[in-house]
């Protein structure tokens, strides 16, 4: 819900979201096939909603490799419930269509990802 409070998108109507929590190896076939991209990864989005389109029906998926999620927790000293929600959260920015590519997309997705996660009581997951 605070995802959708703070980025407002125009919702239509009932929605379903997937979210998958696999392995890294699962993982891995995942980003192969889908990003050409031979490795495992923390989390991946396949929207089937337009970018920034109305949100109603069938969102799409999100997957979560668990194993990467355990050790990038361990390894920036937070709660795994803390790391996987962020990534819940940064997943479905992607749904709806925020990315990162570009100096300025990332600047507006990470702020948004730092509203929404402050309003569920997490820390600036871009704090130094």
């Amino acid at each position: 819900m605070e995802a959708l409070k703070h980025a407002k998108p125009k919702i239509k109507g009932a929605a379903e979201l997937s979210i998958l929590l696999t392995n890294d190896e699962e993982q891995r076939e995942l980003n192969q096939q889908w990003r050409g991209k031979d490795s495992s990864t923390n989390v991946l989005s396949f929207p089937q909603i337009e970018p920034f389109g109305p949100v109603f029906g069938i969102l799409g998926d999100i997957t979560l490799a668990r194993e990467t999620l355990e050790r990038e927790a361990l390894d920036l000293d937070k709660s795994l419930p803390d790391h996987f929600t962020h990534l819940v959260v940064h997943g479905f920015l992607h749904i709806l269509g925020y990315d990162h590519l570009t100096d300025a997309e990332a600047l507006q997705m990470e702020s948004l990802e730092t509203q929404i996660l402050a309003a569920l009581g997490i820390d600036d997951p871009y704090a130094d």
